[in-house]
């Protein structure tokens, strides 16, 4: 088994490897693709229910470091998590799968709506469905950052961390990457360090 094998296999506390096939990689990030509404919040937390509550892929701890460091990278996060995790999982290979069935299904799924609306947004029936999905989607997200906000604000002062930063979204209106730098600084003042949970190809490459 080689270093990236390593890395990427998963194994249960009887140290079993857990790691995926193809085929189970394809089934499950394809039902993710297919079932990604309600935005990011909603995505994730159906990628977590997916890959950590339901099937032992990924661990608690890695799911949130891996959201945490796609947060700090731009573009959408649920992808990057979702390549990361497919990556995470089976290499390379892994990788292009997650991220592919994450985006096409969704990318097919938005095309036929907007195909649907173009051609008969005007009638009454199509107005009441879509009007349907938008308070469908709000009852998603809502319950997705209750789901997350459980396994994330875990201790008082990551309540303070979150409440700060919604303060400063909502009422003072400051850059994201304001929040975030502050938010980083605070976990560097006052959490202990920790050794590196998450590994890339280029430090794999030097062990």
């Amino acid at each position: 088994m080689t270093c990236a094998d390593r890395t990427n296999a998963t194994t249960d506390p009887e140290g079993t490897d857990m790691t995926p096939s193809y085929l189970e990689m394809t089934q499950i990030f394809g039902r993710i693709g297919l079932m990604s509404f309600g935005g990011p919040a909603a995505q994730i937390a159906l990628m977590h229910r997916e890959l950590e509550e339901k099937r032992p892929w990924l661990d608690e701890d890695t799911f949130l470091r891996a959201l945490s460091l796609c947060m700090l990278l731009p573009g959408p996060e649920a992808v990057q998590l979702a390549t990361y995790a497919g990556w995470r999982l089976r290499g390379t290979i892994g990788g292009l799968i997650a991220g592919l069935l994450f985006v096409v299904p969704g990318a097919f799924i938005i095309a036929s709506l907007v195909g649907l609306y173009a051609a008969y947004g005007e009638l009454s029936l199509v107005q009441s469905v879509f009007l349907g999905i938008k308070a469908a989607v709000i009852v998603i997200v809502l319950q997705a950052l209750k789901g997350l906000s459980k396994r994330a604000l875990i201790s008082r002062q990551a309540w303070v961390i979150g409440g700060l930063g919604f303060l400063a979204i909502f009422a003072f209106d400051l850059p994201f990457q304001i929040i975030i730098g502050g938010a980083a600084l605070w976990g560097y003042f006052t959490v202990p360090s920790a050794p590196p949970v998450l590994q890339f190809p280029f430090e794999m490459a030097i062990q």
